[in-house]
């Protein structure tokens, strides 16, 4: 179960200036309750940044972000923290803790601490959390001696174990073998079937395909499509925007 109410996320003509030069513009859209958005695009397309944006980690030139009516921006940090959770792309940790200190990060948010040192309840949350990401095995082993997927496991429990309503994942399936890039984005797709709201950056468009609600294409800082997916990844947007198109037998090929 979440912890607050269902959320609604509008993103309404956001910019997004880097110096002169504009990564983000004109970009509108909204996330449901009970939804799983995918955000798609080639590199540099401009993903990163507006899961940044849609956070308030990154300041809007134009437009705004709003959560259930009230500027994202005008939220505390603590505030902001508790309805919106955030796995970003680059996961580095630079000290050695273990696996359940790393998920128990989720609930600093709420008065957290240290595995150890968490309220019962808390410690539930982490347990559930490290379970559902298949790395419940890994608590008490210390980060640097985990492989990368191992790792992301546990940066997926420390998301999970938030219970924020509205969660963005930033390439959450990256260095995980095929089995767990299944099982994480089963993870987040319950999430959403529960009430709460998804939003993760993707590059496997087949899962993309298979898991969300409705696909939002980036195409050189610009919303290309935002709908279902079968309308969102038709023929043509695969040529316009990635320059692929469907292989016999399944995939993708180049142009």
């Amino acid at each position: 179960m979440m912890q607050t109410s269902r959320m609604r996320l509008i993103v309404d003509r956001l910019g997004v200036l880097r110096g002169a030069r504009e990564i983000l513009s004109d970009i509108s859209m909204d996330v449901q309750a009970g939804e799983l958005v995918a955000l798609v695009g080639p590199n540099g397309a401009g993903k990163s940044t507006l899961i940044k944006a849609m956070l308030g980690l990154v300041e809007c030139g134009t437009g705004a972000v709003m959560l259930d009516g009230a500027p994202v921006t005008r939220l505390s940090a603590r505030e902001r923290a508790r309805q919106m959770a955030y796995l970003p792309q680059d996961r580095a940790v630079a000290w050695s803790i273990t696996g359940g200190d790393l998920a128990a990060l989720g609930r600093y948010a709420w008065g957290g601490a240290a595995y150890d040192r968490l309220a019962a309840a808390d410690r539930e949350m982490v347990d559930s959390a490290l379970e559902q990401a298949g790395a419940l095995s890994l608590k008490h082993r210390l980060i640097h001696e985990l492989s990368g997927g191992e790792q992301a496991r546990l940066h997926l429990a420390r998301l999970l174990a938030s219970r924020a309503p509205v969660l963005f994942a930033d390439e959450p399936i990256a260095a995980l073998d095929p089995r767990h890039q299944l099982e994480a984005m089963k993870v987040l797709r319950s999430q959403a079937d529960k009430g709460g709201s998804v939003i993760c950056a993707l590059h496997d468009l087949n899962l993309a395909r298979r898991h969300a609600d409705r696909i939002a294409v980036l195409h050189q800082g610009r919303l290309h499509a935002f709908a279902a997916p079968e309308t969102a990844l038709t023929e043509r947007v695969l040529a316009e925007v990635f320059g692929v198109k469907p292989a016999r037998g399944g995939g993708l090929a180049l142009l």
